[in-house]
């Protein structure tokens, strides 16, 4: 582990390929000012990530967190791998030194994760840190640098090493390092003004965490908060590591994905690309793309041309609307990847980007292809029960649809509809989704909300950055309708639902409104624009789909037509999209040769 003082990740071969991996070395001026950017520490988060990386380089085969608070008290990063040697742990504290890459190194096409080197030195100027390490043959080495201790917030001195500002010495541990970080921020006050509160920064830590061990599923995981275990992975395979991190209904509805390709280059041979991953089935999904997670070569990633690539490989599978739930691993050859272009290093530049992804696409699609995706589910439709009238006040009002007559279904979703002289052509599922969101629409209008408790209350598995939002926002869920409580692990009790839902609420029906709260225009409570958005999406939930209309009889679609025809705007789903098109006789007349 050891920010960029250990000897590199545990690939075979790697030590190999830089050359003499154990010596921590420091590096030139011209280097320096091209990883200058990656030296700045922001947030909890971002600590925690530098010291996982360097634990997955020093080839660790399980690595435990442990956050108090905020993070800004205490994270504690422990792992297995190759320890140092005391000479290159006193010199892993200093500015500009790294293992990972040579003293003039080129940072493009370097195979470690945590290349930029001066982690640890960035870390200890904004906090007290402490690093205990050990190769395994003999008494470790603990390091001590506190950027706390001067007045200015840099790093003290000692005599023992005038060179890092270091206090070393001896001390027992196995083969392994640990590095305990306090006091975060504690000499920068607003720094931590800038922080959100402790749920919503462990979110972020506990997001970030469950990124890097779906990308590194051979890797064990643990991660605690306050003394609580909030995420668990085994180290085996992708479907276990997508357990710990989600839950065992969301592991048994999945598949795993590997596939090599050749990708044309343009080059004299073409460039091997690996694909792997772990794909949730479509009946799997949730409001939101934070689901859907990208590597490349084991480094969680921002990419959204190769996050569109993995839902353009799920295709007419998914529901409108609805985002999947993924982790896919793109491997390429070192030289093909810039990390360099992001100070976060959470984006890579790809040479080939447009063949990637379009690799990427043809893998997923080909992996859920030869997947059972079969659903089998009780309908209820809950069209029974009708909005209040819309018009006059004794409801004499006759509805859009009173006189239209429905005729059939096409191709399960599609109701076909006599009116008059006209034939009428629904979306059933955007017609549904109107009925539903105005039924939710004028629930909601008016204080205190209406909501309908759950007897006996259901339990809700969400994954630990899910778990963690839910704790942050419960005052906004609740004022939306859901009433939660912690029922241990990742799992919460869900006491309450919108009263509209007391049939029909589900899990999914809750990680919409989590989502549309804790996501990057959540935040701000349960204000008009919020809940707006947040009653389209939830309108879904209970919606018909495709393939749920074919069972349905006139009268279920008799129902459909007449809860439509009360909507105050029955032509357009909640969404903007049209829910009828029209075709008269008279164009059927005209395309027949006939007279009307």
């Amino acid at each position: 582990m050891t920010g960029d003082g250990d000897e590199g990740r545990g690939a075979p071969g790697a030590e190999d390929r830089r050359g003499n991996a154990g010596r921590v070395r420091r590096l030139d001026a011209e280097t320096v000012d091209r990883i200058a950017a990656g030296e700045m520490v922001t947030r909890p988060a971002r600590v925690v990530g530098e010291l996982v990386e360097n634990a997955l380089d020093a080839g660790a085969s399980r690595v435990e967190i442990a956050v108090d608070g905020d993070g800004t008290d205490r994270i504690r990063v422990a792992d297995d791998g190759r320890g140092m040697a005391r000479a290159d742990a006193t010199r892993a504290v200093e500015r500009h030194a790294t293992s990972k890459l040579a003293p003039d190194g080129d940072p493009v096409g370097v195979e470690s994760l945590g290349f930029r080197g001066e982690a640890l030195a960035a870390i200890a100027e904004a906090a007290r840190l402490e690093l205990v390490t050990s190769p395994g043959d003999g008494v470790g080495t603990r390091v001590v640098v506190d950027g706390t201790a001067s007045e200015g917030g840099g790093v003290s001195r000692s005599a023992d090493d005038a060179e890092s500002g270091a206090a070393v010495e001896p001390a027992g541990r196995g083969r392994g390092t640990t590095v305990v970080v306090e006091d975060l921020f504690a000499t920068r006050p607003a720094r931590r003004e800038s922080l959100a509160g402790a749920n919503a920064e462990f979110s972020r830590i506990s997001g970030l965490v469950a990124d890097y061990a779906l990308a590194n599923p051979s890797v064990a995981f643990a991660l605690e908060h306050d003394g609580s275990t909030t995420l668990s992975t085994p180290g085996t395979d992708r479907t276990d590591a997508l357990l710990g991190v989600y839950d065992r209904d969301t592991a048994s509805r999945a598949t795993t994905l590997s596939a090599s390709v050749d990708l044309d280059a343009g080059g004299s041979s073409p460039v091997s690309l690996t694909v792997s991953g772990v794909l949730a089935y479509p009946s799997v999904t949730r409001a939101t793309r934070d689901h859907v997670r990208v590597s490349v070569n084991g480094r969680p990633v921002r990419n959204d041309r190769l996050a569109a690539a993995v839902r353009d490989g799920y295709g007419r599978l998914l529901p409108d609307g609805r985002e999947p739930v993924a982790a896919v691993d793109a491997s390429l050859p070192p030289a093909r990847v810039d990390p360099n272009v992001h100070p976060a290093k959470r984006e890579v530049g790809l040479r080939d980007s447009d063949a990637v992804a379009d690799a990427v696409e043809s893998v997923v699609a080909d992996a859920l292809t030869g997947a059972d995706l079969r659903r089998s589910a009780d309908v209820d439709t809950d069209l029974e029960s009708a909005l209040d009238a819309v018009g006059d006040e004794d409801g004499s009002r006759a509805g859009a649809f009173a006189d239209a007559d429905p005729i059939g279904v096409f191709r399960d979703l599609y109701v076909l509809v006599e009116a008059g002289d006209e034939l009428l052509v629904i979306d059933g599922h955007a017609a549904h989704e109107r009925v539903n969101y105005e039924r939710l629409a004028r629930a909601f209008d008016g204080d205190p909300l209406p909501t309908a408790t759950l007897d006996p209350p259901a339990t809700v598995s969400l994954s630990t950055d899910e778990a963690a939002a839910a704790k942050a926002h419960a005052e906004e869920l609740a004022a939306l309708g859901f009433e939660t409580e912690p029922f241990g692990g990742g799992t919460r009790r869900l006491r309450t639902v919108p009263a509209p839902f007391g049939r029909t609420a589900d899990a999914d029906a809750f990680r919409d409104a989590l989502g549309a709260i804790s996501g990057p225009d959540g935040g701000r409570g349960a204000s008009a624009d919020v809940r707006d958005d947040l009653l389209a999406d939830l309108a879904c939930h209970p919606s018909l789909k495709r393939g749920e209309f074919d069972d349905l009889g006139d009268e279920k679609l008799r129902h459909l037509l007449d809860r439509l025809g009360e909507c105050d705007r029955p032509f357009a789903c909640p969404h903007g999209r049209p829910t009828v098109l029209s075709v008269d006789e008279g164009t059927f007349a005209a395309g027949f040769g006939r007279d009307r």
